[in-house]
């Protein structure tokens, strides 16, 4: 097996706790720290695959529930795989369906073995395990493979965070069994535990006996807001390999981003900016703009002056408002794109700072224009 076919990590520089750096995979590099959009059931909800590679992103994650109730993980498989299915040729990691064993817990059934779920489609019955959740993964043909989990919705009690975190680390392990020797794939454990610094600990030692390619930071973005966030934030990307991808779960806003980043965070992912392209919302700079409020019909000014998305290069606010209100599918295109756009020269600023010995600084620089808020109508 030549370099090229590994998954590998490699750290290029450090600024206090902020890190860039690289991960190789066969189907590309993935730069570090690296926002990945959500394309869910094998799409970027309203974008075309060349349009979110052009935003920057080096990977992007697919969900392995909703790819197994439609179109179904075999099909995938007797197409191609994912990449091709869909037409994205880089790296994709999936999420093992974990999170929807929280979000859907009125459609599912938890035991020790695994979880049974009623489809939220068509009200069908499904089994995920473990060994399930790999097989699928598999089948799909991701680059990066989640363990399966589960966690609570915070706040939880103590004792529910405590089992729901062994649990996991029970689900971790034969997780790592069933995915087996895959070169140039990557297994990722996920750290539970709550807002728990020694559950948090506990997981980790769990997670760092059985090994795996990359960590992430998990049952975070569930309802404990980000000042809770960011104190589990300050120690448990500590509590993992600092030789490996440290990956924080769902996050976020891009002040939660740069916070994570500044905690030692390597990537994350959201469903936020295509979100929000498709109601009208867009993140600049100097914060979010809803282009729904008339403030905007008679502005001959582009969203932002300094993006060159086509958003912001080709077209005014005033234009960016019809087409919000008016309901035309073009809005949700160009705010998506704008959006992918600004989290891609968030996640460059930040690789550049850090190399440069100059992250502090930059965050200063972007919470003050942050704190501007949006420009005056005219």
């Amino acid at each position: 097996m030549t370099a090229t076919d590994r998954f590998r990590f490699t750290l290029a520089a450090t600024d206090g706790r902020a890190r860039t750096g690289r991960i190789d995979t066969p189907r590309g590099a993935i730069r570090t720290p690296a926002f990945m959009p959500v394309g869910t059931a094998a799409t970027v909800k309203a974008m075309l695959p060349a349009q979110v590679r052009e935003t920057g992103a080096d990977v992007i994650l697919g969900n392995t529930y909703h790819l197994m109730l439609r179109p179904g993980a075999e099909r995938i498989d007797r197409l191609g795989g994912l990449h091709r299915f869909m037409d994205w040729e880089r790296p994709i990691l999936t999420d093992s369906g974990g999170y929807q064993v929280m979000s859907l817990a009125e459609l599912r059934k938890l035991d020790e073995d695994g979880v049974t779920f009623r489809s939220h489609v068509d009200g069908s019955r499904h089994r995920l395990t473990p060994e399930r959740s790999m097989e699928i993964q598999r089948l799909l043909g991701s680059d990066i493979v989640m363990a399966f989990d589960e966690c609570p919705a915070l706040p939880a009690p103590r004792e529910r965070v405590a089992a729901s975190m062994r649990l996991s680390m029970r689900w971790a392990e034969r997780s790592r069994t069933a995915f087996g020797d895959r070169p140039g794939h990557a297994l990722f454990g996920i750290q539970q535990g709550g807002l728990d610094e020694d559950l948090r600990g506990e997981s980790a030692e769990a997670l760092r006996g059985i090994g795996f390619e990359g960590y992430a930071v998990g049952g975070l973005a569930v309802g404990e807001g980000q000042e809770a966030m960011f104190r589990v934030l300050d120690f448990a990307p500590a509590q993992l390999p600092e030789d490996r991808p440290r990956y924080l779960m769902g996050v976020g806003k891009p002040a939660d981003i740069v916070g994570a980043v500044a905690r030692g965070i390597d990537m994350m992912d959201c469903v936020l900016p295509t979100r929000s392209g498709r109601t009208g919302q867009a993140w600049t700079r100097r914060g979010q703009v809803n282009l729904r409020n008339a403030r905007h019909r008679d502005d001959p000014r582009p969203l932002d002056e300094d993006c060159t998305c086509p958003a912001c290069a080709r077209y005014s606010r005033a234009y960016l408002h019809h087409v919000v209100r008016a309901k035309e599918m073009i809005a949700a295109t160009l705010l998506s794109w704008h959006n992918l756009h600004y989290y891609g020269a968030l996640m460059a600023g930040m690789r550049d700072a850090i190399v440069d010995g100059g992250f502090e600084a930059w965050r200063r620089d972007f919470e003050a224009d942050e704190a501007l808020g949006d420009v005056e109508p005219i």
